[in-house]
């Protein structure tokens, strides 16, 4: 029988699995051997992923009947080992160099345990009490690191999209508002065939690097992803304020109004950062609501380069992913706003959960400034995040990774066996390896996407993969501290000798494989 079995219960007693008073000693067992076998496993695991196919893997997990319970938590957590922990892929591990993913520390777990425990929904005072506070505070802490002055509010989100889209539903229904007091309308049904007639006219001008989720927000609001004016970009993938500045005179001839204007603080490809101030100027002059999607870039709030951020302390509203460079677990995410005013768009009230009365006894429900009813405590973990580390500690591992993103440009843009696009300003780096002696763009494509997937396949490294003007680029996202250059660098050569075979074994390939780097 296993330890965590207790032999004066039934294990079929449903009521045994319920956390209570009752079972405070049966959940403390069953919590510590799941905790010990995963403090195990981060100790003991060599790579960042097994290399494991969806079709080695799908069928273990279709087998399993979920009709027949196991009635012992040691027995599930052996199931789990085979299904999910041995070939999960590892973000902790220094040669995990893909995508947007971050190491967590540790008083965020500890936060992560403690609000899965308790389980509060943070959409009603009555449902949470100090946990509505806890997160008040924190976003009170996140908009003056910001500077969004002291009308500001914002509520946390499940991630940097719900972030955006709640932004760009804000920008909509201000720009509307503002529209229609503008105009003639003096009843509802007038006013409502006036939105009607305002939003096919609606644009929202963002950066051609800027993240998918805006032209998705778009298409969700009902203006259609052809209302996204994707805004050229410069040589460093920043968005031209001069294209900017021509849209938007375009937009005033034709007719067209200025919803928002997105600029990003760290797009997802390049960590590239819009020159904010001169996008605040644009906005302000054509009354356009200022959005900054600072979903990767907001780590720099905590860092020496706070500078870099300069002109966010005008916008509108901000996202910010404390799951990406505050290296916090998923989710941790937050929308912010200079007006705490406009977030009246999204308050409903029903009278068995936020009755309008509880706004006259202020009440606190942060259910009126949220997308989401039901919510995690998410904010917990950067609390105790900050009440155990502190925020510039965090700023230094942001910086940290920063540091070691410059190194490794040095090395790909002195490797003539390599290409990188652009110098970083945060921590990504897009480049492609370069086939000697071939100037056939398809053939470096083909090389590049093979490279990145047998590296997938052996599990001994992870990358990302990207496409500039057409062509297929490789990605480091580098979000882990404890990633050495070292590792950058026979991750490097894994990625040569991968495609060096692959030229290899081209039909009438008369070239040997191609040496591993300059280095």
């Amino acid at each position: 029988m296993s330890l965590l079995a207790h032999p004066a219960e039934d294990p079929a007693d449903s009521r045994t699995h319920l956390l209570n008073h009752r079972t405070a000693d049966r959940y403390r067992a069953a919590v510590t051997d799941s905790v010990t076998r995963l403090s195990d496993r981060f100790a003991t695991t060599e790579r960042p992923f097994t290399g494991v196919s969806v079709d080695e893997l799908a069928p273990a997990v279709a087998a399993v009947d979920l009709d027949t319970p196991l009635h012992d938590p040691a027995a599930a957590l052996d199931e789990l080992e085979r299904l999910y922990l041995r070939d999960a892929v590892y973000f902790h591990h220094p040669r995990y160099l893909a995508h947007l993913n971050c190491p967590v520390v540790i008083p965020a777990l500890v936060g992560e345990a403690v609000l899965s425990a308790v389980n509060s929904s943070l959409d009603t005072w009555d449902q949470s009490a100090g946990g509505t506070l806890i997160e008040r505070r924190l976003v009170d802490w996140t908009t003056d690191r910001i500077g969004l002055g002291p009308a500001a509010d914002g509520i946390f989100t499940s991630g940097g999209s719900q972030s955006n889209l709640q932004a760009m539903l804000l920008a909509r229904d201000e720009t509307c508002h503002r529209e229609l007091t503008r105009g003639d309308a003096d009843d509802a049904e007038s006013a409502d065939a006036h939105r009607a007639a305002l939003l096919p006219r609606l644009r929202i001008l963002t950066s051609a690097a800027s993240h998918f989720s805006i032209r998705k927000s778009a298409t969700l609001l009902g203006l259609g992803a052809d209302a996204v004016i994707a805004v050229p970009t410069d040589d460093s993938k920043r968005m031209r304020a001069d294209a900017l500045a021509a849209e938007l005179e375009r937009c005033r001839r034709e007719g067209l109004i200025p919803m928002a204007i997105v600029a990003t603080a760290g797009t997802t490809d390049f960590g590239s950062l819009d020159p904010l101030p001169e996008i605040a100027d644009l906005a302000a002059r054509h009354g356009a609501w200022m959005h900054v999607d600072a979903a990767y870039g907001c780590g720099l709030l905590v860092s020496r380069r706070r500078a870099l951020l300069t002109g966010i302390e005008r916008a509108d509203s901000v996202t910010v992913d404390y799951h990406k460079s505050f290296f916090q677990p998923v989710s941790s995410s937050a929308v912010l706003v200079r007006d705490r005013a406009t977030l009246r768009h999204v308050t409903y009230h029903a009278d068995y959960l936020n009755p309008r009365r509880m706004v006259e006894q202020r009440i606190p429900n942060q259910v009126d400034k949220s997308l989401q009813t039901t919510r995690r405590f998410d904010a917990l973990k950067l609390w105790l995040t900050l009440r155990t580390m502190g925020a510039e500690a965090i700023g230094e591992l942001f910086d940290e990774v920063i540091d070691r993103a410059a190194d490794a440009w040095r090395l790909l843009h002195d490797d003539p066996c390599f290409e990188v696009v652009v110098e970083p300003r945060l921590s990504t780096l897009v480049f492609r390896y370069l086939p000697g002696g071939t100037q056939d763009p398809e053939l470096t494509d083909r090389v590049n996407l093979h490279a990145r997937e047998a590296l997938f396949a052996s599990g001994d490294a992870i990358v990302a993969g990207t496409t500039v003007d057409g062509r297929h680029y490789l990605k480091f996202t580098l979000l882990n501290p404890e990633t050495t250059l070292d590792d950058i660098a026979a991750v490097l050569d894994l990625i040569a000798e991968h495609a060096g075979r692959h030229l290899a074994e081209q039909p009438g390939a008369d070239r040997p494989a191609p040496a591993l780097s300059a280095r």
